[in-house]
This record gives C-alpha cells, sequence and structure tokens, in this order.
C-alpha cells in the first residue's frame, strides 16, 4: 500500500495481517466510492458535450446524472458492477450495458472471442506505472509537509493519512486521466448497439486511432471529461483507503495487546 510506513505501529503485525488490513480497507472503500464510478464511467462514454448550457447529450453535471440514474434505473443502479469491480474484473465497464456479469461474460465470450478481454490493455498499462509512481511521490510530499513536530508523537496520523491519500491521489488521477478515458472508450467497442439509447456511439481501431478522434470532435477537453466525479472519487478513494487501513491495522493491534495483557494478568494470577 502507498504510503505504508514499516516503522509504524502497524510494524508490529504481521504481512499477513497488514495485507488483510488492506484488504478489508479496499473492500470498504469501493462500496463507498461505487457510484461515483458509475458517473465518471457515463460520462467518459457520452460524446455529446457535458455542458449545463449546451444539454445536447443525456447527462450534463453531477447532479442532473443522478437524478437522472435514479429516475430511470433505480438506486441499485449506482453499484451495477461492483462485485467484478471488487474482484477487479475487467468486466467491470461491460456489466453497465448488460443484466448481469454471468450474460455478460457469455455474450463477450461468444460474440468476440477471448481478446475482447482485454480491450484498452495499453492505455491501462500505459498508465498504470506513472500513476502510481507519482501516487507514492506526492503522498510522501504531503507527508513530509504535514509532519508533526517531534514532541507531538503520532497523534492525529491517521487524519494525515487521509489527507496525504487524497492529495496523493486527485495530483495523480488528473495527470493520467487522459488514459483512463483511452481505456473506457476500448473497452465498450462492440457494444454500440446496447448503448445508442445513452446517445451518440464511436468505434476506435486502436488506441491512436481513439485519441484522434477524440481530439477532432471533442477537442482537448474531451480527454477530460468525468474529470470532476473522477477527482471526488481519487480523494475519496485514495483517503479512505489510507484511513480504513489504518483504522483496521489499529483494531488488530489493540486487539493483540488486549490479548497480550490477559495473558500476561493470567500469568501473574497463577504464580
Amino acid at each position: 500500500m502507498v504510503g505504508y510506513d514499516p516503522g509504524s505501529q502497524g510494524a508490529a503485525l504481521s504481512p499477513e495481517e497488514a495485507a488483510l488490513a488492506g484488504s478489508a480497507a479496499g473492500m470498504v472503500t469501493r462500496a463507498l466510492i461505487s457510484p461515483l464510478d458509475i458517473l465518471k464511467i457515463r460520462f467518459q462514454l457520452q460524446i455529446e458535450c457535458l455542458s449545463s448550457q449546451r444539454s445536447e447529450g443525456k447527462y450534463w453535471g453531477l447532479f442532473q446524472a443522478c437524478r437522472c440514474i435514479r429516475s430511470e434505473e433505480g438506486l441499485s443502479a449506482f453499484w451495477k458492477g461492483h462485485i467484478p469491480a471488487q474482484l477487479l474484473s475487467i468486466c467491470y465497464g461491460a456489466v453497465q450495458v448488460y443484466r448481469n456479469l454471468r450474460q455478460a461474460v457469455t455474450t463477450m465470450w461468444r460474440s468476440e472471442g477471448v481478446l475482447t478481454f482485454y480491450r484498452g490493455l495499453s492505455p491501462t498499462l500505459m498508465a498504470v506505472f506513472p500513476y502510481a509512481g507519482l501516487q507514492f511521490f506526492f503522498y510522501n510530499v504531503f507527508k513530509q509537509l504535514l509532519a508533526p513536530p517531534p514532541t507531538a508523537g503520532n497523534s492525529g496520523g491517521t487524519l494525515r493519512s487521509l489527507v496525504c491519500g487524497s492529495g496523493a491521489g486527485m495530483i495523480s488521477k488528473t495527470i493520467t486521466y487522459p488514459f483512463d478515458l483511452f481505456k473506457k472508450r476500448l473497452q465498450v467497442g462492440g457494444f454500440e448497439a446496447a448503448r445508442v439509447h445513452f446517445g451518440q456511439v464511436r468505434s476506435y481501431r486502436g488506441l491512436m486511432d481513439c485519441m484522434i478522434q477524440i481530439a477532432k470532435e471533442e477537442g482537448v477537453r474531451g480527454f477530460f471529461k468525468g474529470l470532476s466525479p473522477s477527482l471526488l472519487k481519487a480523494a475519496l478513494s485514495t483517503g479512505f483507503t489510507f484511513f480504513w487501513y489504518e483504522f483496521f491495522l489499529n483494531v488488530m493491534q489493540n486487539v493483540k495487546e488486549q490479548q497480550r495483557t490477559r495473558d500476561l494478568t493470567k500469568d501473574v494470577e497463577e504464580r
């Protein structure tokens, strides 16, 4: 996990316990920020302008999109694809045009073969390394800037992790955001018929063709469609991940300390 400090109090825990804390933090965070992911993807896939002054497309603002999705698809629509997202499945995007995960996988496999599950792989690989590196870098920068005085000890450590993680996530996401948009556009290739009621659709032959078409039709701003919910998601996702990670580490640490205290008390009583 980005920002994990081996010298912190969590270091007394085993690697397995740290991994468990990270997994639990990821699951809780994913459940909380899933609606923002839905909004981001809907904005990313919309060809029409995202503007309340030029309401050409189906969505043109965060609150308007929330109301539209809620009224047309119900509250559960904000958690479409949640299970495959928890499993880090490539089928996440596909579940939002299909009824469920099984039907999405079966249809994609039969119609286009195994390669369809790797659509958008190139922009994903191009973005993942700089994103991870930038996240580490900015997290450590913020952590040093917000470091408490030596006399303050470790007070407020969890809150600092939340703030530093949120800032690092937002900056890293902004820099690498266009690659995420390219990935989503490429991943839904072949599903034009299922998406036609959402607005205009486009087909792309590859990453370069995707970049060129977006630049020509939508301008440079098209590369950043859905950035606002994405930034909010990045801040909450990264921040909450650090927060819950530290929280679960502290819980396990306290449980171990309590168990150790009980064992010592029992030994004393027996003597």
